[in-house]
């Protein structure tokens, strides 16, 4: 296999990973003391959803689309298939930015590392087959 092909998969399924983990969106409460306290969530989770944090919820679908694209591309490559690739990715990466909207409290370490690795996928896609 070819390093891009082997990018294309790694980088979405360690994102996915990452997205998985219950430490990935965050969410501050209100508090009766007047301080706010922190939760966090899996980017799979509806409750930052239900909270107007879109991004991380439509991050975890568009990053399992793009892994299913990926995988179909390892098997069967097209050029069509590689904008689709590209474009998945520059979104997700786009969504998984979106909780910045209310502050960087909002990211945690983990969210930034999805948007590296999503990014990475998107400059994977301008890599030349050969």
């Amino acid at each position: 296999m070819k390093i891009k092909r082997i990018l294309s998969i790694c980088l979405p399924l360690a994102a996915l990973v990452l997205e998985i983990l219950p430490e990935s969106a965050v969410l501050y409460f209100g508090n009766p003391d007047g301080e706010p306290f922190r939760e966090t969530y899996s980017y799979f989770s509806l409750v930052p959803f239900g909270y107007a944090d879109f991004g991380p919820f439509i991050t975890a679908i568009l990053t399992c689309l793009l892994l299913l694209l990926a995988v179909i591309a390892c098997f069967k490559y097209s050029r069509g298939l590689n904008i689709a690739i590209m474009n998945v990715s520059g979104f997700a990466a786009a969504a998984a930015l979106l909780p910045l909207m209310f502050g960087v409290r909002y990211m945690t370490p983990v969210g930034f590392i999805i948007v590296l690795l999503l990014a990475g996928t998107f400059g994977c896609c301008f890599i030349k087959e050969k």
